[in-house]
């Protein structure tokens, strides 16, 4: 496959280069888990790495600039092979080419190139495998040089490790069995920086593999290792040391990843290393202690690995540190895997746990990790482990899958299908039975989550796999299909799992990937690195001010006072002259609170957060939290120098929980100060934010140009070994997935059947007859054999297994609601689904990919199945296409095969290959054993597939997750350059590690009392010196799993509410900014203690139309449950809240200043249903823990709970209470049962304050604003019909400005009435005359139209006119009394002007000889010639050639030069039996009807004309005594049975018909009258047997009727269908006569096929007339569209011979028609006009739609064009005399053109007379353009005497002559025309040019063409 492969650049590579080696191959995970990460996570480091060097370092110089050799090897192995000067130079040579000069190199430098070591041959030779081209020669891999090497230490240790995992040369310099110890010494060194890095896990890997199977571990070390103890020379002794710390560091690597592969080679390295240590020591040199120490360590390790090598229980490379067993009986929190293990889930082991200590301090950082790691850890295992074994329990329960658990989701008979390619890496599509789950609300639903951790087992969890959900696509969870990524242990076991094996899935509903990122980040972070332990960890009160400050930070707060949109630079540099730097530490030296725009307590929040370096804000609802965060930061930025004072820069980072947080903080940030931002965290909705995403910064092109080398070398590399994994996984993976859609063909399966049993299956059912005939036609024997095939459709098997089938599928969906007229609300699904995704992680689906995708997955299926699910019945076998159109039994039949073989493949039973062997012959199981057994054949073929593409499937893993790290890696330059970098929680867990690197010193946490304490722990680093905490504990706390670790571990206290309960010390907003006083009160003091308002909340005006602002209405309507997600809903609420809303919109309040709040997701969906948007579009729905930081002007809450138990949930949450009741601003309505909520203390002392200022009660009262006196109670729905446009019942009385009262009732909205309209009749007078307006009153008046009488001044009639209009405006509309010149009287009314044309009917004698009647106004121009409007309407009559008269008229067949088409039906019988439906044109066209022949299995669907594809089923005409064993189409092999049939009919009577054919629907009793009627004589016999034909069901008796089909008839000549005796309908559906009906539509077969010819006529034919076509050039450039026509015409498949035809004459017809077109520029201008008239009416009849030509208009075609052509020539010839002729010539000429331009038919005698006439004339006129006869030009070239090309004409067309050679030697004048003629130099002038018309020459005599012919015979004749 390599050698196929595309390649990314030119130079040649080894196939295996990327991979660790050939041991397994298997992916390192972690050490220390022993499950996997996904592929962002990075390998575990310790503290970030001291030394940094400036990004200009990175590019170091091209190493071709610095010494040219280096010797760095010893002597070589192969000594006659090789040059004596080792090989480090050309390592260097080839890598710098490689690495430093690659651009060079790439563009061909040959010399660079060829500089090889002649003995690299045999290197390559050890390991270069498969063998490759010769352009992919292995000497061209760049190798790694000393200097090159060498330059790498100076990088850092991530760029050491991905330049190094990238080359090609690495282990082409591993793989030498001998090298200098400097060199060797460099190596370790660089290996040792390369396996230091932190984040680039997979890279290490890949190197650490390619060093475990070298020669440089195995030969090289080991040689080294011994070579010490002889060293004589003192200074390289004392370097040992370090060289043997760096060996034993890599040998800890190796082990701690490959445990199992390695342990061999290293052991044999770490057996030496003691000895050469003792030798060394003995000889005076210092070992340090720390070395002795690791040695030991590792010493310790290989002896664990060896003793479980032993045992036999280290059989594989896990991946993880191997420890020997640790003494204590607490295991290390740093060393426990994060999943769940074994014993935690069978044995409910209880974990030890410590609770989180928030009243003191904790005794060590250790023990504080510790209890914040298990306790985290706990909270997602708990619900797994207690899910799990609560089901294990449950198993053997009946009702195992309607059994609802609490803490688990169980999805059965799951199958993982197939694996997939994702960007992430590998991931599995997986299937599950959506049976049990048809109430899920996907949309909605927690279920399935991106994230979400689930657990798959298919033995009771004796083994279990893990897994997260990597994409989650509603349609497909609808089908039961998810995609997952598997953890890295899970990988190892799914290379054995097959598609058809089935598991139980439990889900547990945490979002794992955060906990999984901040437990590894909890286990990396080393006890010293966390910051501000004093406060933290230890609980010292004192807090201390920053550590930059103490350098003399001083601030500059002009921008916080100045306008904000102005720029921070423009303030430093002009505005800070005027405000001087004060010191921040000293308060008396800051500005004032309202210069800053603060309260007090903003103030002082400002201060202690620019002062302390551990700052907590407490911000109660309204009080600014925000606020003052956006000054923080600002003053933070404003004053960057004071907190950088190193050369790095660091940015700001800045935490939110919500992605809509962050969008807020960041949008506020960019307002005051236009920085550098960089966004990480879900979708963002701001427009403003979308252009700081990482994956926006990254696409930018500066980015990519500015990337180091090595990152960009690296990404071409792994992007290229993506591309090829993918591309063959993905076909793997999809014939994976197709053999689980249906029933697999034999041929693949063959491989995997034993000899016999496929020699069996092949040969069919030995004891059946039948079968012989089926051999070679059969669609496939699999099918056959399954009980799925042909016989299967006459016979009714029972399918295999329980009676009892399931609805058809389809039959259970869910009805859906129409929601497009509904507002938007955001689905829950969503927003936390948005919360959880990275936008970087989102998966970005190409439409057109897949759509592409679909159609190679339907070509493969049809390959590879005999028969598909996705179709019904058998598949298409052998190029067969499936039938359609069957019987409806038959349908009803194949619906069942599918629910069959659908339920065959999902079962798991299989037989096995012992029990298979013992089969004899496979057609002599029973139906469910053949199941059994092809299930065994496809469980192997699929294992066989599996295998395959697993080293695809694990190359493209280890490419992905090395892009991951690559892509952080370009992340992590992104995030340096930024002055903020703002992340959601989630982000900020995911990217921890480059948190770490990029060592944020100011980092603030919004919403802090909302996250958990391990959350904000692993977010920070150890640079870290200023913390800013903002949030409010007492609002929402962080959310835990388990309610026993929330409540009784305090994992629900946040780091906030810890520090604050632990006397830190803090500062709270006392201010309020939102809240009216009334809403205020209700959190103090029950809440806060002291919460001041601010004045500015003191002048909101009163809600309009309610009597409250505030107020609570009590019911006791009790709540429902929703079934599926744990919430409930209550209608009562749901409608009193959206009749309120809809109530305070009649308000004239805005939509988008209410909004409605909950407190359950079910809630809000009831809601949805009543809120059409045409009403509430703009209205915001929320739940209540979604809204935590927003704020309306009305709140409407519904509080939902109402039950007899009194279990209030949620709701007793002080916390939550907090949040939902201070989002108002003016005004707030809650409705909920306070009765119960009252038995909550704090729900208590709430109602109690409600009651005392009367702002609870059972009834709301709402107050008219028109009629302030009027009030109205609602406690209901139903009670705001009350007041049904928002005032009261009253009506508005309001009196509008036509005088009318308003007739609604009474509204608040629209109080002017500027918007109402009037519906009344209008009673304006509209005129002087008192007339009224007869419109609506809101219509606006129009002149008054009531007619008066009136006399018109200018003609005196008095007449009826419009009030408003004057007489002398209006126009008399009595009879005009003048006469028109012709004599007839004027038409038009008297006001107006007297017509122009007489419209009066006179007979006229039209051009064409009818008499007609027409417009007298068009007498004079039908006289003139003139052409008019008037069409002659005379009936044409012409006797056609069909011999019916013509039905058009005179004009229409263009006075009988065309006529139309006859459309007298035809009515002949056609061939197949149907009567012709087409007009009578002469030969009928094929039958364009649905074809009507049919067979029991299928029906023939094309039209009748056509010929019919014969059906190859097998014929099944059969019965007890016979049967046929023909094909469905051949004529029968069996005689009809003539057995009288044995059955009863239903009304018990016995049958009349026959054995084998359908019994009649007649019985001889009761319906005697009928069966005895006599038709053919023997019906009364009472022995007579009868047949009832299907056809048309008339019954007639057997003999007669055998007679009749069989018998033919001497004088029959029509070859067509028998029909029934008495209704005539042709019969063809009965089995007994089947041969005759065969052998009849045989023959009509065979008409039809010399009808429509045969195909290969007609290609021949097509091709023929395409060349034709070609060749018309001229039709091409007159007539371009006619041109296209026909062309797309010829390019139709299916064409007939007819077609053909009538294409062939249309070539023919618009060819002459073309020349004719052409010819008209030849004639002179008026003559033009007339002819292409007559042009113009042939190409519109022609251009007609037709399906042929009729010989009648072949016929008058012809005749038209004929003449036009003698007319044309005519017409030329004439204009070449100039029209100077003899008098006698011109009368000739013109009787000549009368003839041809006469508008009658052009008739044979009109063409025999102009044919005698024009031949007359041609001696006389021209023909040549010339104005000379024929017989005159030729007289005058004889007499000149010149040889061809001597003749010339000017620019106007006069001929001259020139002599001697013919070549123009001076220039003349044309003495007709005065123009320049003649040349100069044998050059003639330009406007001049050859006359060919004189003597038809080609070139002139003296031309270049000439002089080349060299035409001899001209010269001889000259001479």
């Amino acid at each position: 496959m390599e050698e196929r492969r595309p390649r990314v650049d030119a130079r040649p590579r080894n196939p295996h280069a990327n991979h660790r080696g050939p041991v397994d191959g298997e992916l390192p995970p972690r050490a220390r888990n022993q499950a996997s990460n996904p592929p962002t996570n990075a390998l575990r480091g310790e503290a970030s790495h001291a030394g940094r060097h400036p990004r200009a370092n990175n590019h170091p110089a091209p190493y071709w600039q610095r010494e040219q050799r280096f010797w760095a090897t010893g002597r070589p192995v192969h000594q006659g092979r090789r040059n004596q000067e080792g090989h480090a130079s050309d390592e260097a040579r080839g890598q710098r080419h490689d690495q430093e000069n690659d651009t060079r190199w790439r563009n061909g430098n040959q010399e660079c190139r060829n500089r090889r070591p002649p003995w690299s041959n045999d290197n390559f030779q050890q390991w270069r495998t498969p063998p490759q081209k010769p352009t992919e020669q292995p000497q061209q891999t760049k190798k790694l040089g000393y200097k090159f090497l060498e330059s790498l230490l100076q990088k850092d240790p991530s760029e050491v490790v991905i330049t190094l995992a990238t080359s090609l040369g690495l282990k082409e310099l591993l793989s030498h069995s001998s090298m200098k110890s400097n060199f060797l010494e460099l190596i370790c060194q660089v290996l040792r920086k390369a396996c230091s890095s932190k984040m680039d896990r997979q890279s290490i890997l890949h190197v650490l593999g390619i060093l475990k199977n070298s020669k440089f571990l195995k030969v090289c070390l080991p040689a080294y290792v011994v070579g010490m103890i002889t060293e004589p020379i003192p200074d390289i002794r004392n370097q040992y040391p370090e060289h043997i710390s760096n060996i034993i560091s890599l040998l800890q690597d190796l082990v701690s990843v490959f445990p199992a592969s390695s342990v061999q080679e290293t052991s044999m390295l770490v057996s030496l290393l003691p000895t050469s240590l003792n030798a060394l020591r003995a000889s005076g040199v210092d070992i340090e202690e720390e070395t002795e120490k690791n040695l030991e360590k590792v010493q310790t390790i290989i002896e664990h690995l060896q003793e479980k090598r032993r045992e036999g229980t280290l059989r594989v490379d896990t991946y993880t540190l191997v420890q020997p067993e640790a003494e204590d009986c607490v295991e290390s929190y740093r060393t426990m895997p994060i999943y769940p293990t074994y014993n935690e889930v069978h044995l409910d082991e209880r974990p030890f746990l410590r609770p989180n200590i928030i009243s003191g301090k904790y005794d060590s950082t250790a023990v504080y990790l510790d209890t914040h790691f298990r306790l985290l850890r706990e909270d997602f295992v708990r619900p797994l482990r207690e899910g799990i074994l609560e089901l294990l329990q449950s198993f053997e329960d009946q009702g195992l899958r309607k059994r609802k658990f609490d803490d688990i989701r169980i999805y059965f008979d799951t199958r993982i299908i197939t694996p997939m390619c994702s960007s992430s890496g590998i991931v599995y599509k997986v299937q599950f039975d959506t049976k049990p789950l048809k109430f899920v609300r996907w949309q909605n639903s927690k279920r399935l989550l991106y994230g979400s951790l689930v657990c798959m087992s298919k033995d009771n969890f004796e083994t279990f796999l893990f897994a997260t959900v990597s994409n989650r696509e509603q349609e497909d969870l609808c089908r039961g299909i998810v995609q997952l990524c598997f953890n890295e242990q899970s990988q190892q076991l799914l290379a054995e799992v097959q598609p058809s094996d089935s598991f139980l899935m439990v889900e547990t509903t945490a979002y794992f990937e955060a906990y999984r990122h901040v437990l590894e980040g909890l286990q990396e972070v080393q006890d010293e690195d966390v910051p501000f332990q004093r406060n933290i960890v230890d609980c010292d009160s004192h807090v201390k001010e920053p550590r930059y400050l103490l350098m003399g930070g001083r601030y500059d707060f002009t921008p916080l006072m100045e306008n904000p949109s102005v720029t921070g630079e423009f303030l430093r540099n002009f505005e800070g002259l005027r405000h001087p730097r004060i010191n921040v530490l000293d308060p008396s030296q800051w500005p004032s609170k309202e210069a800053l725009k603060l309260d007090d307590s903003q103030m002082e929040a400002l201060q202690f957060a620019l002062t302390r370096e551990l700052a907590i804000i407490q911000g109660p609802p309204g009080t600014g939290k925000t606020y003052v965060g956006l000054k923080i930061v600002q003053a933070l930025l404003t004053n960057e120098s004071v907190w950088q004072i190193s050369s790095q820069k660091f940015p700001i980072l800045v935490v939110c929980y919500t992605n809509h947080a962050l969008d807020q903080f960041l949008e506020g940030i960019y307002r005051c100060q236009k920085t550098s931002i960089v966004r990480v965290g879900g979708r963002s909705n701001s427009e403003i934010l979308k252009q700081f995403t990482l994956r926006e910064l990254r696409n930018k092109r500066e980015f990519r140009r500015n990337l180091p080398m090595h990152l960009r070398r690296a990404y071409m590399s792994i992007m290229t070994q993506m591309k090829e994994s993918e591309q063959e996984l993905h076909e793997g993976a999809k014939t994976l997935e197709c053999t689980m859609h249906g029933v697999l063909r034999e041929q693949y399966l063959e491989k995997y059947i034993l000899p016999q049993h496929w020699k069996s299956l092949m040969n069919g059912p030995v004891q059946d007859s039948e079968w012989i005939c089926f051999q070679h036609w059969k669609h496939s024997m699999m099918l056959e054999w399954l009980g799925l095939g042909v016989g299967s459709f006459t016979q009714s098997v029972s399918p295999a297994g329980p009676n009892n089938t399931a609805q058809a599928e389809g039959e259970e969906e869910e009805e859906g609601e129409e929601e497009s007229s509904l507002i938007e609300i955001a689905e829950e699904a969503d927003l936390i689904q948005a919360d959880r995704v990275i936008e970087e992680e989102e998966v970005v689906r190409p439409r057109r990919r897949k759509k592409e995708e679909s159609g190679a997955d339907q070509e493969l299926a049809k390959m590879l199945l005999a028969m598909r699910l996705d179709h019904c019945g058998p598949g298409t076998g052998a190029g067969q296409e499936q039938a359609i159109g069957e019987w409806q039994t038959q349908r009803n039949q194949k619906k069942k095969m599918k629910k069959r073989v659908k339920d065959e493949l999902r079962k798991l039973n299989t037989m096995t290959e012992a029990e298979a062997s013992e089969i004899k012959d496979v057609w002599q199981l029973d139906f469910s054993s053949r199941w059994q057994l092809y299930r065994l054949w496809l469980q192997l073929y699929q294992a066989d597939t599996r295998r395959k593409i697993l080293s695809y499937e694990r190359q493209y893993r280890t490419s992905a997750e090395r892009m991951a790290e690559l892509r952080l890696q370009e992340d992590l330059h992104i995030l340096k350059d930024a002055q903020v970098v703002g992340m959601t929680t989630t982000g900020a867990a995911k990217y921890r590690q480059i948190l770490q690197k990029v060592e944020p010193r100011i980092v603030i946490v919004e919403e802090a009392a909302e996250v958990l304490e391990a959350h904000t722990i692993a977010t920070l680093s150890k640079a870290c010196q200023h913390l800013i905490l903002i949030g409010d504990h007492q609002q929402l706390r962080p959310s835990a799993n388990v309610y026993d670790l929330a409540k009784n571990f305090n994992l629900e206290v946040s780091l906030f509410e810890r520090l604050v309960k632990v006397n830190i010390p803090f500062v709270r907003l006392n201010y309020q900014h939102r809240m009216r006083p009334e809403i205020a009160r209700l959190l103090t003091p029950h809440i806060y203690q002291d919460l001041e308002n601010h004045p500015s909340v003191l002048k909101y005006e009163k809600i309009k139309g309610v009597s409250s602002n505030l107020f609570f209405v009590e019911h006791n309507f009790p709540e429902q449950e929703i079934q599926e997600g744990k919430s409930h809903q209550n209608q009562h609420e749901a409608h009193f809240v959206v009749e309120l809303c809809k109530y305070f919109l009649c308000q004239e309040y805005l939509p988008s200043q209410i909004t409605i709040l909950t407190t359950y997701t079910g809630q809000l969906f009831c809601l949805r249903k009543l809120m059409p948007a045409k009403t509430f579009a703009g209205v915001k729905v929320h739940v209540v823990d979604k809204y935590q930081g927003e704020e309306n002007d009305i709140i409407l809450l519904s509080l939902v709970r109402s039950n007899q138990e009194g279990k209030v949930g949620f709701l007793q949450i002080s916390n939550r209470i907090c949040v939902a009741l201070s989002r108002a601003k003016k005004g707030m309505y809650c409705i909920g049962n306070m009765q119960m909520l009252a038995k909550v203390p704090l729900w208590s002392k709430i109602i109690h304050t409600l009651r005392e200022n009367n702002q609870i009660g059972p009834m709301l009262r709402l107050c008219c604003q028109n009629h302030p006196d009027t009030h109205t109670l609602v406690s209901k729905a139903s009670d705001f019909q009350k007041v049904p446009e928002g005032g009261c019942s009253l009506p508005c009385e309001f009196r509008l400005g036509c005088g009318h009262v308003c007739t609604r009732a009474c509204h608040p909205y629209d109080s002017s009435h500027k918007e109402f309209q009037c519906m009344k009749p209008c009673q304006k007078v509209i005129c002087q005359d008192g007339h009224r307006c007869p419109l609506v009153c809101f219509q606006e008046c129009q002149p008054c139209q009531v007619k008066v009488p009136k006399t018109i001044p200018r003609c005196g009639h008095e007449q009826m006119v419009p009030c408003s209009v004057p007489e002398s405006e209006f126009c008399c509309q009595e009879p005009c009394p003048k006469f028109l010149r012709c004599g007839h009287r004027c038409n038009h009314p008297c006001g107006e002007d007297c017509m122009q044309l007489c419209s009066e009917m006179v007979t006229v004698k039209l051009k064409c000889g009818h008499s007609q009647q027409v417009k007298c106004g068009y007498v004079k121009d039908l006289m003139c010639g003139l052409p008019v409007a008037t069409k002659c309407t005379t009936k044409c009559g012409t006797i056609l050639d069909c011999g019916h008269p013509c039905p058009g008229s005179c004009h229409s067949c263009f006075e009988g030069r065309f006529h139309e088409r006859c459309q007298q039906p035809c009515k002949r019988l056609l061939i197949c039996s149907h009567k012709c439906q087409e007009p009578c044109i002469g030969e009928c066209p094929p039958c364009q009807r649905t074809c009507q022949n049919r067979c029991i299995h299928s029906q023939c669907k094309k039209k009748c004309g056509e010929l019919c594809s014969p059906c190859v089923e097998p014929c099944v005409w059969r019965c007890q005594h016979y049967q046929c064993t023909k094909r469905c189409f051949e004529p029968c092999n069996r005689p009809p049975c003539c057995v009288p049939c044995t059955k009863l009919l239903a009304c018990g009577h016995p049958c009349i018909g026959l054995c084998g054919e359908p019994c009649p629907n007649k019985c001889r009793i009761c319906h005697m009258d009928e069966v005895t009627q006599i038709f053919f004589g023997f019906e009364d016999e009472p022995d007579a047997r009868f047949v009832q034909l299907e056809d048309c069901s008339h019954i007639f008796e057997v003999q007669a009727l055998d007679r009749y089909m069989n018998e033919q008839k001497n004088d029959e000549v029509a070859i067509k269908l028998k029909v029934c005796p008495i209704c005539q309908v042709p019969i063809r559906k009965n089995l007994r006569y089947g041969t005759s009906i065969k052998q009849r539509l045989e023959e009509i077969e065979i008409i039809k096929e010399k009808i429509q010819g045969s195909a290969g006529e007609i290609a021949t034919s097509q091709e023929r007339l395409k060349a034709l076509l070609e060749r018309k050039s001229l039709l091409h450039q007159v007539l371009p569209k006619d041109f296209l026509t026909i062309k797309e015409k010829l390019a139709q498949k299916n064409l007939s011979v007819k077609d053909l035809v009538l294409v062939e004459n249309y070539i023919s017809f618009y060819d002459h028609l073309a020349s004719l077109w052409d010819s008209l520029k030849k004639m002179d201008v008026l003559e033009q006009k007339r002819v292409r008239t007559r042009l113009e009416q042939v190409h519109e009849w022609l251009a007609k739609k037709r399906l042929s030509f009729t010989s009648q208009e072949l016929s008058d075609l012809r005749s038209e064009i004929q003449r036009l052509t003698y007319l044309v020539n005519l017409l030329t010839c004439y204009k070449i005399t100039g029209k100077k002729v003899k008098e006698s010539i011109a009368v000739e000429v013109n009787s000549v053109q009368n003839i041809l331009e006469k508008t009658c038919k052009f008739t044979q005698e009109d063409e025999q007379l102009v044919q005698e006439k024009m031949e007359a004339l041609k001696a006389i006129l021209p023909c040549s353009g010339l104005g000379i006869s024929e017989e005159e030009r030729v007289q005058i070239v004889t007499a000149i005497g010149y040889p061809r090309g001597h003749w010339f004409k000017c620019r106007n067309g006069h001929i001259y002559v020139i002599g001697d050679c013919g070549g123009a030697m001076e220039r003349g004048t044309c003495p007709e025309c005065k123009e320049v003629i003649g040349g100069t130099n044998h050059t003639l002038e330009r406007s001049n040019q050859l006359a060919s018309e004189m003597d038809g020459a080609q070139h002139a005599a003296w031309s270049d063409t000439a002089n080349n012919l060299m035409n001899f015979e001209e010269i001889q004749r000259m001479m």
